[in-house]
Order: structure tokens, then sequence, then C-alpha cells
């Protein structure tokens, strides 16, 4: 007797790239569960012709900022099915989860805890609020920036690792480290806080300490001291967007990585395809009086999202700064379409092997500057984030993949399933059920148009979802169908560490 089935994709181009299968076939979904790949026999409440299409894991995005529905959907446009804020992370970790549990969220979704607000805490400059959107508390303590500057003394290191491992236990993924954003914090500090990450088997997501070209405290120095700590304390040093904190530093800092890497210590890293960051405008490194001869950048390069501000100096952006620290700023700091070298730094961190695709995706804002939480679909028009938060997977399809046929296809699939899911897998269970296409894996399954898949979003027009994503399941069910949004699909589930 033939099987039955929720879903058949029919006739797609299969591909895992964890076996390195890839065939046309068929792939059978009961409930939340791939039941069959292969020649599927019977019968299912529906059938998805896939001729002609990709069908993939769906991707993995280790950093993204926006959480929240209207993020999950344009994120889904991307081919993403779970979306991970990892680098800033959360705190208290279980009222962050609480606060998404009560949410339609589309995508799955997890959070690291915030070192960075533990810090904030331990120094008296916040108070913890599941509430408030952790890009707003980023903003928080603009007044007196002793956090950001100041060396913790023993007790306060010993408040901040409490917060961090209260967080841990709560089910946090990993342990979120912008050191950027507080680079006055010491080597004990991060060693005690490393070390937590160690005895938990759970990674670190670190923003490099220092944002610079010249030493002392370039970009190179931050490279080392990040390398140093997965040797002296074993913790898995993740190092995001390997090509906007390094700057001009890209070359070196990849044969950084690269030696840690053949020395067997435990460093990965990620990269986004654009030439453009985005960060609060209170951000300390602005405040840098070398700033220009540092970064190599003018400050004319740094522009207000929500009303494409752009600013003539230093003055300027302390001005802004103090009219609202939490507001969302972009630096342009690399020229990929006139600068062939800008060119090639972009593409030394995209490329790398062994790295994972990640967004930063930001979060969408009012015109206000305000973080836009509303459930309106299409995104409202006056909405703007980066036009990573909407098309980095797919820009990176597009360009690297089909038009500029650098990276294989297989691989470039592996760059945002496989690779990211082996990042957190080992305390991330969860996780490793949603980046292979096999049978008993969870159906979080992408299937796509290769000859078409592209980003639509411009710096001008953000909020133009992908286009070439024809349907998408998170955990069975469909979000996107023939290329169109389902609203009211909210199968996102969160995904949690085990605590050691």
């Amino acid at each position: 007797m033939a099987e039955t089935y929720d879903i058949i994709i029919r006739n797609g181009r299969v591909m895992d790239p964890e076996t390195g299968f890839d065939e046309v076939c068929d792939l059978a979904v009961s409930g939340d569960t791939i039941a069959k790949i292969g020649k599927v026999e019977g019968a299912a409440a529906r059938e998805i012709d896939a001729t002609g299409l990709i069908v993939a894991p769906g991707f993995i995005d280790l950093h993204a900022h926006g959480q929240s529905v209207a993020a999950d959907r344009m994120q889904a446009f991307d081919g993403i099915t779970t979306t991970l804020e990892l680098e800033v992370g959360a705190l208290p970790v279980a009222g962050w989860y609480d606060r998404h549990a009560k949410l339609p969220r589309p995508l799955n979704y997890g959070t690291a805890v915030a070192w960075i607000f533990a810090r904030k805490v331990a120094l008296g400059a916040l108070e913890l609020n599941a509430d408030i959107h952790p890009i707003d508390q980023m903003g928080s303590g603009s007044d007196d920036m002793s956090w950001s500057t100041e060396a913790a003394t023993l007790e306060q290191t010993e408040e901040i690792c409490a917060l961090v491992r209260q967080g841990l236990d709560e089910g946090a993924i990993g342990i979120g480290i912008p050191n950027g954003y507080a680079p006055g914090a010491g080597m004990k500090e991060m060693v005690g806080v490393c070390s937590l990450a160690y005895e938990y088997n759970t990674p670190t997501f670190t923003h490099i300490a220092y944002m610079s070209n010249i030493d002392p405290r370039s970009s190179v120095d931050s490279y080392v001291r990040l390398i140093g700590l997965a040797g002296a304390t074993g913790a898995h040093m993740h190092i995001c967007h390997l090509n906007s904190t390094s700057l001009m530093d890209i070359e070196n800092v990849v044969g950084l990585v690269e030696k840690a890497q053949e020395q067997g210590l435990p460093v990965t890293t990620e990269a986004y395809p654009y030439g453009t960051g985005a960060t609060v405008v209170s951000a300390g490194f602005f405040m840098d009086p070398d700033f220009k001869a540092r970064t190599g950048s003018d400050y004319s390069n740094i522009e207000l999202v929500h009303n494409h501000q752009r600013f003539a100096d230093r003055d300027d952006i302390v001005r802004a700064r103090e009219e609202n620290p939490t507001n969302i700023v972009m630096w342009h700091y690399l020229d990929v379409e006139v600068n062939e070298d800008h060119r090639r730094l972009l593409d030394m961190s995209v490329t790398y092997p062994g790295g994972s695709i990640a967004s930063d995706a930001m979060p969408w804002l009012e015109s206000d500057g305000s973080i836009y939480e509303g459930m309106d679909w299409p995104l409202p028009d006056h909405l703007s984030a980066h036009p990573r938060s909407s098309g980095t997977f797919t820009k990176f399809l597009r360009e690297y993949v089909r038009e500029r046929e650098i990276v294989p296809l297989m691989e470039a699939i592996a760059k945002c399933t496989i690779l990211p899911g082996k990042v957190i897998e080992n305390c991330a269970t969860q996780i490793k059920r949603k980046v292979r296409l096999q049978e008993g894996c969870d159906a979080d399954i992408v299937i796509f148009d290769f000859d078409t898949i592209t980003d639509r979003a411009e710096f001008t027009a953000m909020n133009r979802p992908s286009e070439g994503v024809r349907h998408l399941l998170v955990n069975g069910v469909p979000v996107i169908s023939d290329g169109a949004l389902d609203p009211d699909a909210a199968p996102g589930r969160p995904i949690r560490c085990t605590p050691a």
C-alpha cells in the first residue's frame, strides 16, 4: 500500500551539502520531518512541482539583529529558515525567549547571552528589561561611556560572569561579545568570559576590539587577541563579519585565521557580500579623534539610515549621537563598484574556505528612527534597515555563484547551511536536524530558481523582498508558496542550547 504524506516535492534538484547528494528526485514530508528522498510513490495533501528548481536545506543566519515578524518575513524571501541573534545577544535570556514565544514568528529564532549588557549592568549603565530591543539597549549609557572604556574591577568581573552564566543556564546559544563597543574590557575579564564558553561547550560570537588599520590597537592586534583567547581558554571563537571589521586589513587577518585553523585552534568566521556596514550612531569607535587616519574612512561615508543624512565631521556625528544614541547608521567602508582592490578584499572575506554567510541584518526602522514592531505586509515603503536585511543570501548566490562563478553551487549552499550549523550544533543540538537535507531531518526547506534568484533591495529602497525563492517550508509548514508569503504562517520555534 502506498504511503500518504503531507507534502511531496516532485522532480527537484535535491542538494545536501553534508553528503554531497545531488540528484533530481522527489522529497516527501510528514508533519515536520523529511520522510523520504528519492522516488516517492504515494499521495500527499499537497504536491509541489519543483521541476527545474533547487531543493536545499533552509539557510541559517547566525547574525541577525532584526528579530521581529517583519524581519522574519523579509528574510524568508532570502531563503532563511532560522535567524539567530548571536553577536550582540540578549539579557535576560529567559525573558527574551518568553517575549518572542508570544510573537507569530515565521522563522526559527534564538539568541546568545549578551556579555555587553552584563558589563553595562555591572558598571551601572543599564537596567535589564526584556521588552527593550537589544539594538536599543546597545545605545544606552552614552552619557557616561566608562562601561566602554574602563576595565572592570574584580567584583564587577565576578558580576559580569555571573550574569553570563545565568544566561547560559537559561539556554543561550553561546556568548555574544561585541568587544569593539567596549574595547576597555581587560584581559582578565575576557579570559573569565571565554572560560565560561569553554565550560559550557558553546561558542563566543565576537566583534573584534579595535577597528583600525594602524597600530597600536589595529584589527590585526584584535585578531591576535581572539586567536590567543582560543588557545589559552579552549573557547570556540567565532569572529563576526570578517569583511567589515577588518577594513583594509582583510588580507592580513585572513592569513591569521587560516594559520590558527591549520594549528587546530577553534576559530571560525563569517562574512556578508556588502562593502557597507551598519551600527548605532553612539558606537565608540566613531568618537576616536583619529578616526579618519585609523580607518581610512571619511565621516561622509557614514549615513543615518532613516533619513540618509551624511556627516560632515566628528562634531556632526557627536550632535547626532546626543540627539538619539540608538539611531542606526550605515558605514560605507569599501567602494566595491569602483575600486578593484576593495572588491578583491571583500571577495577574500566572502569566499573564505569554511566561512559562513551571515547577514548582520538590522531591525526595520520607522521614519523617526524607532524600531518597527508592526505586522503589515508588504512592509510599508517608509521603513528602512540595510539591504543586507533583505538580500544577503540571494545576493551571494546571484553574484558569487551564478554571475561571477567564483563559488560552486554546492559549496555555496554549504556556506549557508551546514557550515554555520557546525558552529553551534555541539550545544544547540536542534540545529543538526535543520541544516541537512536527509531523511529524518526537520522539514526546513528552501526551493529556489537558480536562474532567477536575486536580491532586489537597494540603499534607496531597502524593503524590496528578494526574488527566486519559490517555496519555503519551516518545520513542514509553508511560509512561502509559489513565490508568495503566507502572512498567517507562524511555524517558527525557539532554538536553545542545552546547559552543560
